[in-house]
């Protein structure tokens, strides 16, 4: 058995979600990253509370679909273990698209926000990028490996980091919570703060509201 893995590129269609309207009166534009499971449109529910007339909200779609048992919803995954850095090329790509579709001003707060396996790519995409944003937000998610403190010299001093995560997350833990708390201080350092509420693996839309 002579067995060969290849590679080709190819264009692929893909979309993504809004909730509001970018107008002059827009102060606030975020960029959030849901997690496995979810579809962007059922995720802008978490943001339905924020001033509908400062806050536009911007939700890309994980490429890969799939049923969830037993009702057999269909969710969504960004990234898994194998072949991870053409994954994140793909994804590098299509978020390059959406920013280009949306042309987002310069003088509005530009908000970054991942919710567990989306923290991973909002913070490649804006480690590759070199975005600017007032805050980076990182709920329940894990921060990859390979991101070091040079990566996120770029951010303004002005930048504000946020930690969000739940006391009782079941799939993080109190061990791996300590481990993604250091890895954020020695990223981060005085920009950092660390936002714990008492809850499991949720998205905590109190603090959400509260972010601007």
């Amino acid at each position: 058995m002579n067995s060969e893995e290849k590679e080709i590129t190819y264009t692929s269609r893909n979309s993504y979600s809004t909730l509001n309207a970018l107008t002059e009166h827009t102060k606030n534009v975020w960029f959030v990253c849901h997690g496995m499971g979810y579809l962007s449109r059922y995720f802008l529910r978490y943001f339905k509370h924020l001033n509908p007339e400062e806050n536009y909200i911007i939700a890309p779609q994980a490429p890969s679909k799939y049923y969830i048992q037993p009702k057999m919803h269909v969710g969504a995954n960004w990234l898994t273990r194998d072949n991870t850095e053409s994954g994140m090329q793909n994804i590098l790509n299509y978020f390059d698209a959406i920013f280009e579709a949306e042309s987002i001003p310069e003088d509005v707060n530009f908000i970054v926000l991942g919710y567990s396996q989306g923290v991973s790519v909002g913070m490649r995409y804006l480690a590759k990028r070199q975005l600017q944003c007032s805050q980076l937000v990182l709920h329940s998610g894990g921060i990859p490996k390979e991101l070091t403190a040079k990566d996120f010299d770029f951010l303004s001093e002005n930048t504000q980091v946020k930690l969000i995560y739940g006391t009782k997350d079941e799939y993080l833990g109190t061990d791996r919570i300590a481990q993604e708390s250091q890895r954020a201080k020695e990223l981060f350092d005085r920009r950092l703060s660390i936002l714990p509420f008492e809850g499991k693996h949720v998205v905590n839309v109190d603090y959400i509201n509260n972010l601007v």
